[in-house]
């Protein structure tokens, strides 16, 4: 397991060449609607130190632990969203959507107060939650940015659904849908996610979700908060929204925020290559645990500006 202890390094040797590690520079709150809960949350992203990586706060609960780390070692439940615990039993779910625009605008500390168990849907997609960081501003911290590099493949699954970490220089996701939809269908996608490409390309991608699956749900008190302004609802051949798609293959985009927020509760930016088929959040959650089951699989690296020029350096997409 790796946890936040391990990336402590001398602060004072922080090498001019390296990367520093990033936080919010005030805090910014925001309100809106549990996606599955249908209750109205309110949340703020704090400030935090170096070190303290992504942490949760249930506002709400007395008597328990409120504190919850957002790691993959926390995840309690993938059924249809990511939901992370704390051994008092206190659970934030639907993290997914706001953790990916945290890896996205390289936020490595951050606390975030939630007066509920559900973060809001807001839109469906990462959009407003990089609005929210870019409103908020960042700040450097006296501290190194450590990456997570891939030294040897690990794959989970299969070829029908499975996902493969393998190396590389820099952090990108090759992603393939296949929906008996003819809307959603087969489609692929792969994305180098540097030089703000997930905010360009990624980020405002919504969930989607099929008309005939939203009573059952309904049924199981899931999706109570799903609506056209949150979600991309598909009847049979056709999109229910009224403004259709942002982007022809946004099902797949949104896949690829999916997976590029459930990553990053490694604890820190990966540096490798995201090889996926119809993976899901069960599947990101299984890879993680699987890579620090194998100390040899990976390492943990001070990031560079030498890397950061390389990955700069490469296409958006391949």
């Amino acid at each position: 397991m790796v946890s936040r202890t391990q990336f402590h390094g001398d602060r004072a040797g922080v090498r001019k060449n390296g990367l520093r590690q990033k936080t919010l520079k005030r805090a910014i709150p925001c309100r809106g609607v549990g996606l599955h809960s249908g209750a109205v949350v309110e949340m703020t992203l704090h400030p935090a130190g170096a070190d303290a990586g992504i942490r949760f706060r249930r506002t709400d609960v007395t008597g328990r632990d409120p504190w919850i780390a957002a790691r993959y070692d926390r995840v309690v439940d993938t059924r249809l969203c990511t939901v992370i615990g704390n051994d008092d039993g206190v659970t934030v779910g639907t993290i997914e959507h706001l953790m990916a625009a945290l890896a996205g605008c390289e936020i490595d500390n951050a606390v975030v107060d939630i007066d509920a168990a559900e973060v809001p849907v807001m839109d469906g997609s990462s959009e407003p939650f990089v609005f929210l960081i870019e409103c908020a501003g960042t700040v450097e911290l006296d501290a190194p940015r450590r990456a997570i590099e891939i030294r040897r493949p690990v794959t989970v699954g299969d070829a029908r659904r499975g996902l493969t970490l393998a190396p590389a220089e820099a952090f990108s996701v090759d992603f393939e849908i296949d929906f008996p939809s003819p809307v959603v269908a087969h489609s692929t996608l792969d994305v180098r996610l540097v030089n703000g490409t997930f905010k360009r390309e990624i980020a405002k991608a919504r969930t989607f979700g099929f008309l005939e699956d939203a009573e059952r749900l309904r049924a199981m008190g899931l999706a109570l908060g799903g609506s056209l302004e949150n979600t991309v609802v598909v009847d049979g051949d056709r999109v229910l929204n009224e403004e259709g798609l942002r982007f022809d293959d946004e099902f797949v985009r949104h896949k690829v925020l999916d997976c590029v927020g459930d990553l990053y509760l490694a604890g820190a930016p990966i540096l490798g290559r995201v090889t996926a088929t119809r993976s899901g959040h069960h599947t990101n959650n299984e890879v993680l645990r699987a890579l620090f089951a194998d100390p040899t699989a990976y390492a943990i690296v001070e990031m560079t500006d030498t890397a950061q020029a390389y990955a700069e350096a490469l296409p958006a997409t391949a």
